[in-house]
This record gives structure tokens, sequence and C-alpha cells, in this order.
């Protein structure tokens, strides 16, 4: 039987300031990423988020970022190993202890933005991220594009590692996501994201943008909320990989 996870960036709110709409979305995924206040969602979000992700029986993980509230963690940072670690400690464990209080156990680590991207193709920026989740808790699961940096750094410290897919996103001819920049970086059609979440998981072969084949792996597929049609968006990829026969469900359930 196949298995996949659908997971969400969320908790992205700031104080006055509101973005996606987590609680609808929530109904059609499996996995929620939390922000940990570096590139949004302040502390009370933090907590309601958690509380909420948990009573309808999602899994909960953090997501950490570079320190870049006014950029939304998505603008590159020149950051030590050590600045690195410590702001991961940072972000993971104040999240790590919301779930803690609520009652709830913390499933995964996936990293945000700029971090994300620069870790799966920086080796050093992979390898310190990896070293310090092992460090934090051996029994977490890294998200990370397959067979990148980030994935392969995971492995080498003994992490279980989920092979991340995005739904939305167009993909380079080495495995990358194309930057937001690039003209053709997003996938607005429902239908195109759709047949793409299939072929990742049941071929593990995609198109690139210049329609070169690349291998991808979807032990996750990354829903965005923050889009005007996240909703109908997330409930066509469920269906659609319903209807084919996946069963939709938590990493730790699988890995």
């Amino acid at each position: 039987m196949t298995k996949v996870d659908l997971n969400c960036d969320m908790g992205e709110s700031y104080g006055r300031y509101k973005l996606g709409d987590d609680a609808e979305i929530l109904d059609y995924i499996t996995s929620a990423n939390i922000a940990c206040g570096l590139h949004a969602g302040d502390p009370v979000v933090m907590d309601t988020t958690v509380a909420l992700a948990g009573k309808k029986g999602v899994a909960i993980g953090a997501h950490p970022s570079f320190p870049d509230l006014q950029g939304f963690g998505r603008r590159p940072m020149v950051m030590s190993k050590d600045e690195i670690r410590a702001f991961l400690v940072y972000q993971i464990g104040a999240l790590k202890m919301f779930t803690h209080l609520h009652g709830y156990p913390l499933q995964h680590v996936k990293l945000h933005g700029a971090l994300y991207n620069l870790a799966c193709c920086e080796q050093e920026l992979a390898e310190v991220t990896a070293q310090t989740v092992a460090a934090m808790d051996q029994d977490l699961i890294l998200v990370a594009l397959y067979n990148s940096q980030l994935y392969q750094a995971g492995k080498k410290y003994g992490l279980r590692v989920a092979g991340e897919f995005f739904a939305d996103r167009n993909y380079a001819n080495d495995g990358s996501l194309l930057p937001r920049s690039h003209p053709e970086a997003l996938i607005s059609d429902e239908d195109q994201a759709a047949e793409r979440c299939l072929q990742a998981v049941f071929e593990e072969k995609l198109a690139a943008a210049d329609g070169t084949t690349i291998t991808v792996k979807a032990d996750t597929i990354c829903l965005h909320g923050d889009s005007p049609q996240a909703l109908s968006f997330s409930r066509k990829i469920k269906n659609s990989l319903q209807s084919a026969g996946v069963t939709i469900s938590p990493l730790w359930n699988f890995l």
C-alpha cells in the first residue's frame, strides 16, 4: 500500500497580521510545519497553532528559518556554523516545548525558505543542520529534497529523512526548486499539479522546467496554504491521490 504525507507551512501570522487559512487547510493535511518566530509566528500564534493542529490529529513539525521577519525568511544570510546551530536550537526548542505543554509529540523538522534551499545545496550548512537536529532528538524526522545535500546529511547522522515534493513548484534540471523570481517557478493549475504529484508518487520521475527528466521522491508533498486558491488546490491533490489508491498518513506511520 502506497502511503504519502501531505504537509503545509502554517502558524505564519504575526500579531495583528494574519496569513493563510490554517484552520481550513488542516482538514486536508497530515503534517503541519509550524513557524518558530524568526520569519513569522509570534509565541501566541505558535501556541494556538500547535493546539489547533494537535486537536485535529495533524502531526506537528518545527519550521525554523533565518532570522528575517521583514523578508519572510526568503533572503539568504551568511552565518557561521555556530550561529546556525544556535538559531536552530532556539527555534526547534521553543516549538518542542509548546508541543510538550499541549501533550503532543514533535514529529519532524522542515527548514523554511532560503535556509531550506541553501541547506539542500550547501554541504556545510546541510551537515550542521542534520547534526543539530540529531543532537536535539534522534527520533525527529528531517524533511528535505530527495538526494540533496540536506537529505544525505540527515542519513549520515542517523535521522529518518523524508523526501519532499512540492506540488506547486517547478524544478531545475539538478533537482532543486526554481527560484521564485523565475517566471515558471510556480504552478497555479490544479490539474497539472495533481498530475505531477501522481507522477512523483508512482514513477519517481518528473520533467524539470527545461524538459530534462529528474528523479524525485514524495514521502511528503508540500501544499502551500498562503495562495488564493490554497483550499481548492489542497482538496484537488488530496482527492486525486486517494482516488489513485494512495493512503494519506503522517510520516511517523511509515518512515
